[in-house]
């Protein structure tokens, strides 16, 4: 299940830059997240799916706005500025940070070979970062990209709390629909951007984002964290996201990266992959 998630936001990346010609960077995450919601509170309705406990709305809000509303927009204006391949690489150095929180808040334990990991994928994120520069400036995307990777890695600890007393559905649930009712903020954008008479084939790639990174990944990512008995186990899968994202950016856009670019996102899915081997929880 963690792979459908992965393939599908793996796909997301150069979708959303083959739409961004047409729509806005808002108006993508607007209609992502409308399609979504249309499709999860239609499965809610005919599961009769309970509602969220009072007590659990700061945990659903913080979900909501954070780890879906905050990330999608840091997400989607920051592939504007970098191609597929190096905005994977950056933002899906989440399980880096997603392990600090959980160590700090879930309480965790990880052993001392876990941390080299983290060491080490940081040292890969500093030769992705790096290869952005022009000059002495660090382009703007990384730094948007940098910011939603911390945003989701909070989102993956706090839904850890929410999937102790819901299930991976109405966890989902909870924290995809408040996210929708802010993107409704960018529905000027979209009547805009659709009077503008974008392509056939870039609409219905848009709806597409909104079915599969969507509401298909979470569903499947939510079940996932709910099996897992460490989150940093589950999110360790998404170091496979960039390559599948560089070679379809490659293959459908023609992207392309720098060799330290490259380079350093090896380093990163090195580090990871050692804490999920020899640095395993105890």
């Amino acid at each position: 299940m963690a792979m459908v998630s992965v393939v599908s936001w793996a796909v997301n990346y150069p979708a959303t830059r083959y739409v961004l010609p047409y729509y806005s960077p808002f108006s993508i995450a607007m209609m992502r997240f409308f399609l979504s919601s249309i499709i999860l509170i239609s499965i809610a309705v005919v599961k009769k799916t309970r509602l969220p406990d009072k007590k659990d709305l700061p945990m659903i809000a913080f979900c909501g706005f954070c780890g879906l509303f905050l990330f999608t927009i840091l997400l989607n204006v920051g592939v504007t500025y970098v191609v597929s391949g190096v905005g994977s690489f950056i933002i899906n150095s989440t399980p880096i940070f997603t392990l600090i929180l959980s160590r700090l808040f879930l309480k965790e334990t990880v052993k001392p070979a876990c941390w080299i990991g983290v060491l080490l994928s940081f040292c890969g994120l500093a030769s992705v970062m790096a290869s952005q520069m022009v000059g002495f400036s660090l382009n703007i995307g990384v730094f948007l990209l940098l910011l939603g990777a911390i945003a989701q890695s909070s989102y993956n600890v706090v839904q850890r709390g929410l999937l102790r007393t819901y299930t991976f559905f109405e966890a989902v649930l909870y924290s995809i629909v408040p996210a929708t009712v802010l993107f409704l903020l960018f529905i000027p954008n979209v009547v805009s951007d659709l009077r503008s008479g974008p392509p056939l084939d870039a609409s219905l790639i848009l709806i597409l984002i909104g079915i599969f990174p969507g509401a298909v990944a979470y569903l499947s990512w939510g079940y996932a964290l709910s099996k897992t008995d460490k989150t940093a186990h589950v999110t360790v899968f998404l170091y496979l996201i960039p390559f599948i994202a560089a070679l379809i950016g490659f293959l459908w856009l023609g992207e392309t990266m720098t060799i330290w670019a490259f380079i350093g996102g090896i380093v990163i899915v090195a580090g990871m992959i050692l804490t999920n081997t020899l640095g395993k929880s105890r």
